[in-house]
């Protein structure tokens, strides 16, 4: 009998659809995260036993994690969370999954590949909407062309809706500016640069350059060295980010930062159920490599109901054996046709 699934972060937002995508499809859980209310009434409404643990506390964490065979982190923003658990796993030899979007992040699990190798443990971050689809849609691209030097991805929602803990993380980034991989080096880049019109099939929308995960994992999966990540972007967004240029040194300032995540705390934790189940997510890639070009589309579920599919697949996938040690991403892992085992997802080569 395998050792259960460790949610980490389990009562946020994010992680209550991961649980209740556990409960779904038969996965023992241990829930998870600091407080210990949330939890009691998490588990008292869910049937799965829960530890209340401090991410700092390393020695508790182990003591969770040796509980478990796999966990999955979800407790953002992971800039200040994913080492604490990484270390842990790695001191355990415990399978390592998060949800995170940050490339910092990806970077720096990236740097512990030969620690994951020498622990026999699998160290992927970012299987949620962050970063599965895209990986997968960068893989197959990359499959269509071999020989790509360049790679734009982008991604757009026709109903969405952000969730606290995203609304968080990206205002941690504020002010910092966007990044784009060239000649395989991260870069800073303006914000404001790059506003492009992006065809992503079931309609076109003006799309803003960002700095999203795939700038990081995307070069891994394809061995591509210069990459950039679109968002599709409504009016206000747009002048948001042009009027960047001018206000990024006050939106560095912790002082301001502090203040509008207390208003984040303020809103709705995420999009309802009704709002989700009506929202698709549309994505949208190109290679090419000076002389050719390929474009692919790909349409999902919307992106928060989809984190909680494709996280809980891997790591369905890594309990049962099914696993590659180090540092990886989705694609590498499992291939570009991993996002077509979810339903509802629909590729399209142009």
């Amino acid at each position: 009998m395998s050792l259960p699934l460790i949610v980490y972060g389990s009562y946020g937002y994010t992680g209550q659809l991961i649980v209740e995508e556990c409960k779904a499809k038969g996965v023992d859980v241990i829930l998870s995260g600091r407080n210990a209310e949330a939890l009691k009434k998490q588990s008292s409404l869910t049937g799965f036993p829960f530890e209340a643990v401090d991410i700092e506390n390393n020695s508790a964490l182990c003591k969770l994690l040796e509980k478990g065979s796999t966990v999955i982190h979800a407790a953002g923003p992971f800039q200040f969370t994913a080492k604490a658990m990484a270390d842990a796993c790695l001191r355990t030899k415990r399978h390592y999954t998060d949800i995170t979007g940050e490339i910092l992040v990806f970077e720096a699990m990236a740097r512990l590949d030969s620690q994951a190798k020498s622990a026999g443990i699998t160290l992927m971050p970012g299987t949620g909407f962050d970063v599965a689809p895209s990986d997968c849609l960068a893989a197959h691209l990359k499959s269509r062309l071999p020989s790509a030097t360049h790679l734009q991805l982008a991604f757009a929602s026709d109903k969405g809706g952000l969730s606290r803990g995203t609304s968080k993380t990206m205002v941690e980034g504020m002010g910092l500016g966007g990044a784009i991989r060239k000649n395989g080096k991260i870069i800073p880049v303006p914000l404001h640069e790059g506003i492009s019109e992006i065809n992503y099939g079931a309609f076109k929308l003006q799309s803003v350059r960002i700095p999203w995960g795939d700038v990081a994992t995307a070069f891994y999966s394809t061995g591509i060295g210069n990459i950039e990540v679109f968002r599709g972007a409504d009016k206000g967004l747009i002048k948001q980010v042009n009027l960047s240029r001018y206000l990024n040194w006050l939106l560095r300032m912790r002082v301001v930062k502090n203040y509008l995540i207390k208003q984040i705390d303020k809103k709705p934790a995420g999009p309802n159920e009704e709002r989700r189940s009506k929202a698709k997510m549309f994505l949208w890639g190109k290679v090419s490599d000076g002389n050719q070009e390929r474009i692919s589309l790909l349409e999902t579920v919307e992106g928060y109901t989809l984190t909680a599919k494709t996280s809980v697949l891997i790591a369905q996938k890594i309990i049962s054996g099914n696993f590659k040690t180090g540092f990886q991403t989705p694609s590498m892992a499992y291939g570009a046709d991993l996002i077509m085992e979810v339903e509802g997802s629909k590729r399209k080569d142009l």
